[in-house]
């Protein structure tokens, strides 16, 4: 079996693109739709992608709670200058380890996005 996507609920998709494109660099793979549903899959060609959905006037209050994605940066320091720069909340970093640090910051619907270095000796 194969992992690939994870389905996100988004309220505003212009809003989540400029996120997941901008911020995190993602590219827009696919995108299908428009009107009352609207979906755009993020990421690379034979890898797992994030697919954005967007469907008029459906909107759940638990949306991203418990909901966290994670993504591997070569520096940690690089992504955390980068996010302070562009004024976004961050929790952490988090050093569990001396093979690992991380840190959190939110998507505009609430879900946490996690940037992960693996320091390797």
């Amino acid at each position: 079996m194969k992992f690939c996507w994870v389905t996100l609920r988004v309220e505003n998709m212009e809003k989540s693109l400029e996120f997941y494109q901008g911020v995190l660099g993602l590219t827009v793979n696919s995108r299908h739709g428009g009107g009352e549903t609207e979906i755009v899959m993020l990421g690379e060609e034979n890898m797992p992608k994030v697919e954005l959905l967007c469907t008029g006037g459906e909107v759940s209050d638990g949306r991203g709670k418990g909901i966290s994605i994670g993504f591997e940066t070569p520096s940690l320091d690089k992504s955390l200058e980068e996010m302070k720069k562009r004024n976004i909340r961050i929790k952490g970093p988090f050093f569990p380890n001396p093979h690992v640090g991380f840190f959190f910051i939110s998507d505009p619907d609430g879900y946490e996005v996690q940037f992960v270095e693996n320091f390797r000796n």
